[in-house]
């Protein structure tokens, strides 16, 4: 090896090292999350909240929730275990107060049809007033964003409604059953829950408001337009560790098996005869890594049906643009009439066997700050 070629494999190394340090930094970047602007974390926001957006609201009605488990099911859906208590006063909540066995709280997002439960668990006097907790276990059916999978960060909400829809009527978060509910503290769940490959990484209350165009049948309904309609929320993210070990790992093997390959490549006899390989070789190589590479992929799609391309996708997307050029490479390294095509006859294909670990990297680098 010459001069000039030790310089063009030494910029390769650096270039790539550079590469890998970019693309190490927007991972870093990528799997961080922005706390989010509505969160409520003291009765004072909650005032201030309800005076902006909805200052006529006739009853305001304490609501607190603690939640045990939480596991995904299927696509879309999510299965919660836990309580949901309300603070009834005397003189404020008698007209709207359940009776035994009536729940005060609908859960309008639940599929279970009839498999889930809501049973009343305590009822107990505080003071001048009752406060009434129901054990829930329900699925809940809600819209979840894949597309920076696996650095993607999951909100599972909890949506609740008063039951009593003919009155104006507003839960606030019961702040005083929590020890701590600043922007940075994880309340209302389980220490030691079991979330599989997720971990928690902040719950909040917040306000959504709500329009509907309906009445629901009732003349003097309040809630139709803007209505805050409350919401307990965990923020939970993906440990990178498990994708990376499943799919980035076969992946990063294989490339270097296609570089492998395409290293192969080479006119000097003495080469030649000690790997063996020729043109028909290293296009067998391509084809079965392909199959390899579209069997992963086919089973990291059955994971997210009906999803948008998320974002390790384009790295099998990439995978396939190598296996093809990496094909061409060599098809026309063969051919003496293409000597026109300096690039790849120059010095024994130094260039794109040089250029192969740049042109990865900075394809990872663009996917993932377009993706």
């Amino acid at each position: 090896m010459n001069m000039s070629e030790r310089g063009i494999w030494s910029v390769s190394g650096v270039v790539s090292l550079v590469l890998i340090f970019i693309l190490f930094q927007l991972w870093v970047d990528k799997n961080q999350r922005d706390q989010d602007p509505t969160q409520l974390p003291d009765n004072a926001s909650v005032q201030r909240y309800l005076q902006s957006n909805w200052p006529d609201a006739d009853i305001l009605l304490r609501t607190g929730i603690f939640i045990q488990s939480l596991r995904f099911v299927g696509f879309s859906d999510v299965h919660l275990t836990g309580y949901i208590w309300q603070h009834y006063e005397d003189g404020v909540h008698d007209r709207i107060k359940p009776e035994p066995g009536e729940v005060g709280f609908v859960l309008p997002e639940g599929v279970d049809e009839g498999s889930g439960q809501i049973r009343e668990a305590y009822r107990i006097r505080q003071g001048k007033g009752e406060v009434i907790g129901w054990y829930f276990e329900q699925t809940l059916r809600q819209t979840f964003d894949y597309t920076d999978y696996p650095f993607d960060h999951k909100t599972v909400w909890v949506r609740l409604w008063p039951k009593d829809f003919a009155r104006n009527i507003v839960l606030v978060p019961d702040f005083k059953a929590y020890s701590a509910t600043g922007p940075e503290d994880v309340f209302g769940i389980e220490e030691l829950i079991v979330l599989g490959t997720w971990e928690r990484e902040n719950t909040f209350f917040d306000y959504k408001p709500a329009d509907y165009d309906t009445n629901f049948g009732i003349k003097a309904y309040a809630g139709q337009e803007n209505f805050p309609e409350l919401h307990y929320n965990v923020l939970i993210r993906r440990k990178f560790e498990n994708a990376f070990i499943v799919y980035m790992i076969p992946l990063f093997v294989v490339t270097t098996l296609l570089f492998g390959a395409m290293m192969t490549v080479t006119r000097e006899a003495g080469l030649t005869e000690r790997h063996g390989a020729n043109t028909a070789n290293v296009i067998g190589t391509c084809s079965v890594l392909f199959f390899v590479v579209l069997l992963a992929h086919v089973q990291l799609r059955e994971g997210f049906p009906g999803a948008r391309v998320v974002y390790l996708e384009y790295f099998y997307f990439m995978m396939y643009f190598l296996f093809l050029a990496v094909s061409i490479n060599t098809y026309l390294f063969a051919l003496d009439s293409a000597r026109a095509l300096r690039i790849i006859h120059y010095k024994d294909n130094l260039i794109p066997k040089a250029g192969f670990w740049p042109v990865v990297l900075a394809s990872m680098v663009m996917v993932t700050l377009c993706a």
